[in-house]
Parts: C-alpha cells; structure tokens; sequence
C-alpha cells in the first residue's frame, strides 16, 4: 500500500512539475533581430483593403432603396 501512495506522490509531483520547467525553458529563448522588413509586419495595400471594405459595407448597408418593388 505504501508503494502505491509513494508512486501517486511521485506522479502528481511530475504532473505539477512539467509546466514549471516547461515555462523556465522557454524564458531563455529570445527574438532574432529584424532587419530590413518592419517589425510588426504587414502592408499598407492590406490596411487600405480593409478600410475600403469597411466602407463599401457601410454603402451597401446603408442604401435607401427597397429591394422589393
């Protein structure tokens, strides 16, 4: 019986302990320099795209005309 309780302790240490030194392994990574391109990334074409979709459902939303006769 005590070996028993001796391996539940010793899984749930190890159920407690692998998120620990998973984060711990991670905080050592870091980023690698950009260079030549912008840090967050993206385009403008994207951004204007975006914006003009925007307001070609606001047109389109907004119409007055009935589309029932």
């Amino acid at each position: 019986m005590k070996k028993r309780f001796v391996a539940l302790a010793g899984a749930a240490t190890a159920m407690v302990a692998a998120p620990v030194v998973a984060n711990a392994a991670a905080a050592d990574r870091s980023a690698a320099p950009v260079e030549g391109e912008q840090a967050l990334g993206g385009s403008i074409l994207i951004a204007v795209l975006a914006v003009a979709a925007v307001v070609a459902g606001i047109i389109i939303i907004a119409d007055d005309n009935p589309s029932s006769p």
